[in-house]
């Protein structure tokens, strides 16, 4: 029997490894595939950091993905990038080109800099690192690798924001297949539980205990009085999805394009022109007999879209939930009135 952790490497052919810099306040993170994978991705956040996605659309002719990078440092810590890529071209995994096997490590980045030691970002070494420590779970959760120095609630600024960080969760799909997602989360929105629709996570208020969105939201508020600390490109919340099913290259694009809906009842407000809200999808089949006639992918894609969505919005509800306090940064689970 097949022990599950409730993540996304209960996905066949899915490994995660971390690598966290906790004196930086940052850290990235590595989806390894055991053998090439199918990928897509869907951009929603008007500020993204991103890497290798425009060979994820359908059409482009690549249809080989070795590992996904998920890593702070803002746009610095795509670096970490070429350290996935030397690990896996030196145990002769790629695309091979011939003259060479290039390994396929689509990448996207979240703003962390504020948190910690700014001038610390996930460099090759620490992508090297996170691959090398690629396992198939259970999967560290909370402030660990790109979640490491992630924060939520910033509406009301950085001073009364609460740490976001990495979660993951899975669900089972018709026919044995299984969808799992990671997330890190480093939302300027609040993180709300879609099962009590209660805030989990977010703005704290600067005027006594509770959440800042307890009140009547006023978006000529927090909004215009810290504009400076909302910058674009400052927050943002990476995800993969993975799952076993045969999928192609274009269903699994409509099925990143279903999975923001995870986001959207997890996290509130979302895709916002300051965040770079990215997710990637991955398809592991072992093979490709289990796949559809047309009317029954479109059903199975449909089902798993829906799953996708609650799936993703666990992810993001236990990555809150999972948070350690840092840098002066307190988890919700620490404060009177958090984690319910």
């Amino acid at each position: 029997m097949i022990e599950r952790h409730d993540d996304i490497c209960d996905v066949p052919g899915i490994l995660v490894g971390h690598d966290t810099h906790l004196e930086a306040g940052t850290g990235c993170t590595v989806v390894r595939c055991l053998w090439p994978a199918l990928g897509a991705v869907d951009v929603r956040g008007g500020a993204p950091a991103t890497r290798e996605t425009a060979l994820l659309d359908p059409l482009c002719m690549m249809r080989e993905v070795h590992a996904v990078l998920l890593t702070g440092g803002s746009a610095f810590g795509l670096e970490a990038a070429a350290g996935v890529m030397r690990v896996l071209e030196a145990q002769g995994i790629g695309f091979d080109a011939g003259v060479a096997r290039v390994p396929i490590v689509p990448a996207a980045a979240l703003f962390d800099l504020g948190v910690g030691r700014g001038d610390g970002r996930p460099d090759a070494a620490a992508g090297a690192r996170a691959t090398e420590a690629a396992s198939a779970g259970p999967v560290a959760q909370g402030s660990v690798g790109a979640g490491t120095g992630a924060t939520v609630g910033k509406l009301g600024g950085l001073e009364w924001a609460v740490k976001g960080g990495m979660g993951s969760a899975s669900t089972a799909l018709t026919h044995g297949y299984t969808l799992g997602a990671l997330v890190a989360v480093n939302a300027v929105g609040d993180v709300y539980d879609p099962a009590s629709g209660r805030i989990v996570a977010g703005a704290r208020h600067p005027h006594g205990g509770g959440w800042l969105a307890a009140e009547a939201p006023r978006w000529d508020g927090p909004l215009a009085a810290n504009g400076p600390s909302l910058f674009p490109g400052a927050h943002t919340t990476l995800a993969v999805i993975a799952t076993d099913a045969p999928f192609t290259k274009a269903e699994l694009a409509k099925l990143a394009q279903m999975a923001h809906d995870g986001l959207a009842l997890a996290i509130r407000p979302v895709h916002t022109p300051y965040d770079g809200d990215t997710i990637f999808t991955l398809a592991t089949p072992a093979d490709e007999s289990g796949a559809a006639s047309a009317e029954g992918a479109t059903r199975a894609l449909a089902l798993a879209g829906a799953a996708a969505v609650w799936t993703l919005a666990r992810a993001v509800v236990k990555a809150v939930r999972a948070a350690t306090g840092l840098y002066g940064v307190p988890a919700a689970r620490d404060l009177p009135f958090g984690g319910s």
